[in-house]
């Protein structure tokens, strides 16, 4: 597929009158259309409901957006079960899916009256003694352990995962929940990240299907609703195929009918909780090129780093790169673009194909909008840029400004010297 930026050349320009690069830009127009498109493809599904994971783009103006479309929000951490109740979210509307949890992390998922899913056996306990009580409606995540295959070969390897329970564990579990008090059940598990197929919902949908009719044999425990978890992902390079969600709810669907309906569970919710095929095409990194190196290599430097965007330092991961201005420009020159970190990983590209590149040249980092910004940190002092919204009707919304010294330093027993950067 041909990767294209989804704001033009013309209003980069107007942008950065205003807001300096680096910046992440988010397309409030294809988020709208994509959350339409994940609602309609489970519709056949009357309990459905998508809770975004709000780790991979933590901020209250997307999870706005996507209430909308009557999404929900899947926490991990305290500040993520904050910013989903700012938001507007509340009750069943939130999913807390965390591990190693600390008490007071149990305690406000609670207060909220999110759900709460139990990475491990052990945590019923712990949950116990932390809110003093266990919640009418809960959930525990599944592990199946061995590798995870599907038709073109190993996609992971649950069995070397932190999270989640043995089957074994997990029956346990929820006779030991039923026993405290416990009425609603639900499944979750989490086996594979960005998988570009659509054989991966359905497969683990299956799995989770026969799971929860084994559970129903074994303990008399009807299960109420099954997460899928996320794992749907997006096709970060041009000659990948994208996922085609109607397809993936379809196959689900199937699934549905062939284990769930017969064995009397015909209405079992199903929930997801994607941030990355809900957000990751929707978002970019803008930055614009400052310098040219030429050594053993060809460089071009830019003013943002991987404090703005770590996946390709840590993973290795492909971004694709658009110079804009210059789409139609042949690929003819090999850069390796970098930001300035003092560490040579600092890499958004390596030996990357690109039409000519001269200072002041404006890029455009494709796929940033879901683990871009959130996965950023202040290595090296460097500060965290602002987030932009285009919104449908062509203007652009501040969403997050960018960081400034007095935020870097705001948490410092600072000295007299220091307090002039204040």
């Amino acid at each position: 597929m041909e990767k294209k930026p989804f704001v033009t050349l013309e209003q980069l320009e107007k942008i950065v009158k205003d807001y300096p690069t680096p910046f992440h830009l988010y397309d409030e127009a294809g988020i709208r259309a994509n959350a339409k498109r994940v609602q309609e493809a489970f519709s056949w599904n009357p309990g459905f409901k998508e809770y975004f994971a709000v780790k991979a783009t933590p901020n209250p103006r997307i999870l706005e957006i996507l209430k909308d479309y009557g999404c929900g929000t899947d926490c991990s951490s305290a500040t993520e079960l904050m910013m989903s109740d700012a938001a507007g979210f509340s009750g069943h509307d939130i999913m807390f899916s965390s591990n190693d949890t600390p008490a007071e992390e149990f305690q406000m998922a609670d207060q909220l009256g999110a759900i709460i899913n139990l990475d491990d056996f052990t945590h019923i306990e712990y949950l116990e003694e932390a809110i003093g009580h266990i919640p009418e409606t809960i959930c525990c995540r599944y592990n199946p352990g061995g590798v995870f295959e599907i038709s073109n070969g190993i996609m992971d390897n649950p069995g070397d995962a932190k999270y989640g329970m043995t089957e074994s564990q997990l029956m346990e579990a929820f006779r030991i929940l039923r026993e405290k008090g416990a009425k609603h059940f639900g499944i979750h598990a989490f086996l594979v990240s960005n998988t570009v197929t659509n054989d991966y919902y359905p497969m683990l949908a299956g799995e989770l299907f026969e799971l929860a009719v084994r559970v129903k044999q074994e303990t008399g425990i009807k299960v109420d609703f099954i997460n899928l978890s996320g794992g749907v992902g997006i096709p970060y390079r041009p000659d990948q195929e994208p996922n085609d969600i109607y397809v993936i709810g379809e196959g689900v669907h199937r699934e549905y009918d062939r284990i769930l309906v017969p064995a009397g569970l015909g209405d079992v919710a199903i929930y997801t909780e994607m941030g990355r095929f809900m957000l990751g095409p929707y978002g970019c990194l803008v930055t614009r090129a400052i310098h040219e190196k030429h050594i053993y290599k060809e460089y071009i430097g830019v003013d943002a780093c991987a404090v703005n965007l770590m996946r390709p330092a840590m993973y290795g991961a492909y971004h694709h790169i658009t110079v804009m201005g210059k789409e139609n420009a042949p690929c003819d020159h090999k850069y390796d673009v970098v930001g300035s970190l003092c560490e040579n990983n600092d890499k958004f590209a390596v030996d990357r194909m690109l039409p000519e590149i001269q200072r002041g040249d404006l890029l455009v980092i494709h796929d940033t909008g879901a683990h871009g910004f959130s996965m950023g940190y202040n290595y090296n002092g460097k500060l965290r840029s602002a987030e932009l919204l285009l919104k449908e009707d062509g203007s652009v919304q501040l969403i997050r400004r960018a960081e400034t010294a007095k935020d870097y330093f705001a948490t410092l027993d600072v000295c007299e010297e220091m307090k002039k950067y204040l």
